[in-house]
């Protein structure tokens, strides 16, 4: 028998989302014309340097957006909806049921003040019918599922009692406790030492498997893209640089943004190898004209800093938005 054709779960349509300040005087491009699909059961991860615009794209899907945030056009298409369109109140039924967030910083999410099992139990009541004993038992259930120990003892203490991968685990019971079909993943193992790490991607991948969520991982640590993802996309100055499935991006770059991250991440075995990426990411309010990697980029002519590049096709799901893209 043939696999089930996967479906498309998520759309986001030439995504485009500002920052105002100064009274709407100066503007922060933080997302500028992004496009991307992920279907049902995929494993995408969307990676760049801090300040590229992943976390901005992840909060304007959800629209939870600081009030100097504006998504100024576009559309983001979830199960065929158009969030973008959507009252508050409907979104309200959307985040936490059909699509939840795992954030870097456990201690932002997880309030001091009630108990891990208040907690848990506040989703499982706004989205479900569950009540009494009822929902004891899904919370046990949902902390064993994230290999806490003891549920029926942890549900009864505080935040400041578990370590940060404890914490971060519990977040990830909050987050999958009613059963969403996409789990966003926001820098969720950015705290966690080493061997934490590997547990938690190892964890994300039991989820999967046993609950077939979608995941859309936004991070900078390139082995946990290598350990956990199957497609890739890059992310530089609030546009999409370059996709692909994975292996593709590791074995032979196309952009030379990405080469470039490939050759600052991976001189693993010899420090000596790796090589920082020259200068700075550029000023969001202030792009330089034509390619916005350009004055960055050891390859940049005369066109790369005068017209900005179109996105060139390379293969099966794979492009990169460069003038001369290194083609495997």
């Amino acid at each position: 028998m043939r696999a089930m054709e996967k479906q498309t779960l998520l759309q986001v349509l030439s995504l485009t989302t500002y920052f105002f300040a100064f009274a709407r005087t100066r503007i922060v491009k933080a997302v500028d014309n992004v496009s991307f699909e992920v279907n049902t059961g995929d494993r995408l991860a969307l990676i760049g340097e801090s300040g590229c615009g992943k976390s901005t794209v992840a909060a304007s899907i959800l629209r939870v957006l600081p009030p100097s945030g504006e998504t100024v056009s576009g559309k983001v298409l979830f199960e065929g909806e158009d969030l973008l369109q959507k009252s508050n109140k409907e979104m309200t039924r959307v985040r936490g049921r059909k699509i939840a967030m795992i954030l870097q910083d456990p201690m932002m999410s997880l309030d001091p003040v009630f108990t891990i099992g208040e907690q848990i139990g506040e989703t499982l009541e706004r989205h479900t019918s569950l009540r009494g004993g009822s929902l004891i038992q899904r919370i046990k259930e949902l902390l064993l599922a994230v290999q806490i120990p003891e549920p029926a003892r942890r549900i009864k203490q505080w935040p400041h009692e578990m370590s940060g991968g404890m914490r971060q685990r519990i977040v990830g019971a909050m987050a999958i406790s009613c059963g969403p079909k996409l789990l966003i993943c926001d820098e969720a193992t950015t705290n966690l030492d080493v061997t934490i790490q590997l547990q938690y991607l190892n964890l994300l991948k039991d989820l999967q498997k046993n609950t077939g969520v979608t995941l859309v991982f936004i991070t900078h640590n390139l082995g946990i893209v290598a350990e956990l993802c199957e497609y890739v996309i890059v992310m530089y100055a609030g546009k999409i640089v370059e996709r692909a499935p994975v292996m593709d991006v590791f074995d032979s770059p196309a952009h030379p943004y990405t080469k470039a991250l490939l050759d600052a991440a991976f001189g693993l075995q010899d420090q000596r190898k790796r090589k920082p990426i020259p200068g700075e990411p550029p000023n969001l309010a202030n792009l330089p004209p034509g390619c916005s990697f350009n004055p960055r980029c050891l390859y940049a002519d005369d066109r790369c800093r005068k017209e900005e590049p179109r996105e060139v096709s390379l293969g099966p799901a794979r492009s990169a938005k460069c003038w001369y893209p290194v083609k495997a």
